[in-house]
């Protein structure tokens, strides 16, 4: 449940970033004689690398606290 919220937020960013970098990419490559055009494929890729990426660190963090002992946490505090 919660790498769906995650995976929600990732997907959200992406969608929202995805023009400006592609309208900055293009600016930038603007100002050089030898004009390189940005292959499309290449903003699916790192939306979907990002997304593994928070997928990733949210199950970790998530099975840490699974196998924590709460005992040991409510002890310290």
């Amino acid at each position: 449940m919660m790498s769906k919220d995650f995976s929600i937020l990732v997907i959200i960013s992406f969608v929202i970033s995805s023009p400006f970098a592609w309208w900055s990419l293009n600016k930038y490559l603007e100002r050089y004689p030898v004009r390189v055009d940005i292959a499309w494929w290449i903003f699916p890729v790192t939306g979907f690398i990002a997304l593994a990426f928070a997928i990733a660190i949210v199950s970790t963090q998530a099975l840490r606290a699974a196998r924590s002992n709460p005992v040991n946490s409510l002890r310290s505090e």
